[in-house]
């Protein structure tokens, strides 16, 4: 075409993608979500996905044309210097108020799937030339009629652009042409769109099977930038952060999926249920009559109770190093009247964030205090003998009888549990295995204020629940997870109606 053809044609472009534009407000303005039925809700999710979908093509190829229009190479005279932005990066962001990684995930896509450019001006193929296809770009329509999200396309590329891979060409537009027909839904093995989850998954896979070799460098690679660190320590909190291997990733997060499943039972959070007693399963719940109460911990705040269990867990093993021939403890220092009156703050060595005196109170209870009596002036008046809660006897007594955390509905196992003194030890209660229960370190925090209520008859532990979950029986109960005291407990049940029959 002449130059004033292709602006006449450019012109109308523009025009058609400003009247597509306000016809869409149009409809976003008539729309009401809440009046459609559930196939009309779900028919319009879809079709805006697809808009959406095509609208980040045409986003796509223009942000790639922005990428190679200021490219370093040009200096001065690169797009985004004459618009006043650093980088590429820098102009799509103002222009398409993105963040920045979006930004480079345009970019990124963008120069994959445009067209090249010789020394001599000829155009060379894309590197992703059939996923250019697939995004309705330069090489035009689409596979299947169904177009593929920038997501998606971004898995392909970034999967199949990783410097260590070390394959053909061939096999790498082999691996890019199936991950493509995964993406339209259009391959062999599902007939259904893969989502980019699934599709970097796919591309990992394609990489592991074209270059077997290249999993050693990564692991190196992932060697080298382990890492793990805390942050520092704020009225918030402490951040923990890091990169961990890929097995220690996955080991921990079996962990966190054994603990907090639905299938096996949400660990150390009940089921979703206010109502649900014992007495419909004598196996899944210890104490008859009790009702399970609601958990409305988040998923990232169940992960982390898991890991300090696992931690607690970790720092009761024989096999944890000891520091100074001592096992590495937890130093709290705390004002003996704060404790007693449940006012006050206490200090943990290694921590510029005071703790309440609730947090001190169960440092006291699972590790244990040794008093310490200060001169005003700072100098140690008198160092009293070191006081264990539980010794390890005392404990595999304990975990005999109690089998796991003694609140209803919790399935923490005993190995990770704390023991709980039911009288106060700062109020004289004995380290006896008559006063110590079994609970999980989230049940052992918020066992003053979450209502349930813990009492200790003939050396066995009864509990009763919070009335903001029962309200009309608040009875007590025995409680325990022991399989034996369970087993035994029905077969009395068993005998009994037998008896009676």
């Amino acid at each position: 075409m002449t130059e004033p053809q292709t602006k006449r044609h450019n012109d109308r472009l523009t025009a058609e993608l400003d009247a597509a534009l306000v016809l869409l407000r149009q409809f976003r303005e008539r729309l009401r979500a809440s009046s459609l039925t559930d196939d009309e809700l779900l028919r319009v999710v879809g079709v805006a996905a697809e808009v959406d979908r095509e609208c980040g093509s045409i986003v796509v190829a223009t942000a790639g044309e922005v990428g190679e229009r200021s490219r370093p190479s040009l200096g001065g005279d690169r797009l985004s210097a004459r618009k006043g932005c650093r980088t590429a990066s820098e102009l799509v962001q103002r222009i398409t108020r993105v963040s920045s990684a979006t930004a480079s995930k345009l970019l990124r896509v963008g120069e994959a799937v445009r067209p090249g450019v010789s020394v001599t001006g000829q155009e060379l193929p894309a590197r992703f030339a059939v996923l250019g296809s697939a995004l309705g770009g330069t090489l035009g329509g689409t596979l299947g009629g169904v177009n593929v999200c920038v997501d998606a396309a971004n898995a392909i590329v970034t999967g199949l652009s990783v410097s260590s891979l070390r394959a053909d060409r061939s096999a790498i537009e082999a691996a890019e042409a199936e991950l493509v027909q995964a993406a339209v839904g259009d391959s062999a093995e599902c007939a259904v769109p893969a989502t980019a989850d699934e599709l970097r998954l796919q591309a990992a896979v394609w990489r592991s099977v074209i270059d077997p070799d290249g999993v050693e460098p990564d692991e190196e690679r992932a060697m080298r930038h382990r890492s793990l660190s805390l942050g520092r320590a704020t009225s918030s909190g402490v951040t923990l952060s890091g990169v961990l291997l890929p097995e220690a990733a996955a080991r921990l997060q079996r962990l966190f999926d054994a603990y907090l499943s639905p299938v096996t039972k949400p660990v150390a959070f009940p089921l979703d249920s206010a109502s649900v007693s014992a007495s419909d399963s004598e196996s899944d719940s210890a104490s008859a009559g009790q009702p399970i109460p609601v958990d409305d911990r988040s998923r990232g705040q169940q992960q982390h109770d898991v890991f300090v269990s696992v931690l607690d867990a970790a720092s009761r093993s024989a096999e944890t190093p000891s520091i100074g021939g001592a096992p590495a403890t937890v130093v709290v220092s705390v004002r003996e009247s704060d404790v007693a009156t449940g006012r006050g703050v206490g200090w943990v060595d290694g921590s510029d964030v005071p703790l309440s005196v609730r947090a001190v109170r169960q440092l006291v209870c699972s590790g244990g205090v040794q008093r310490v009596l200060l001169s005003d002036d700072g100098r140690i008046v008198r160092l009293g003998v070191e006081q264990r809660c539980f010794d390890g006897r005392q404990r595999r007594a304990i975990t005999l009888r109690d089998g796991g955390c003694v609140i209803p509905g919790c399935s923490v196992p005993a190995s990770w549990c704390e023991i709980h003194h039911v009288d106060e030890h700062a109020a004289g209660g004995p380290t006896h295995t008559d006063n110590g229960v079994l609970v999980c370190w989230f049940h052992h925090r918020t066992i003053e204020h979450s209502g349930w209520e813990i009492r200790m008859h003939a050396g066995v532990p009864q509990i009763k629940a919070p009335p903001w979950i029962d309200r009309h029986h608040r009875r007590w109960a025995p409680a325990t997870k022991s399989r034996t005291r369970l087993a035994d407990a029905i077969a009395e049940r068993i005998g009994e109606s037998e008896r009676t029959e």
